[in-house]
């Protein structure tokens, strides 16, 4: 299992609209959040270190984000 917490997960398909969340379908969404967040991650220390920064942004995220679209 990956690392980002089942409760949270549950809370944000909650907030989507669902009344109600199997664990194995908060499990499968974690598991995809946590995947596309390194993807994310990736990119954004790409273009951190084409800046010549060594720290991420939120700008860097958004950018990152943005072009995987």
């Amino acid at each position: 299992m990956g690392e980002l917490p089942i409760a949270a997960v549950d809370r944000i398909i909650r907030k989507a609209g669902a009344d109600r969340v199997s664990e194995d379908a908060a499990a499968a969404l974690a598991e995809i959040l946590e995947e596309r967040g390194i993807e994310i991650g990736k990119q954004a220390v790409q273009l951190a270190n084409h800046a010549n920064r060594k720290t991420i942004t939120d700008a860097d995220i958004r950018l990152a984000v943005k072009g995987m679209h």
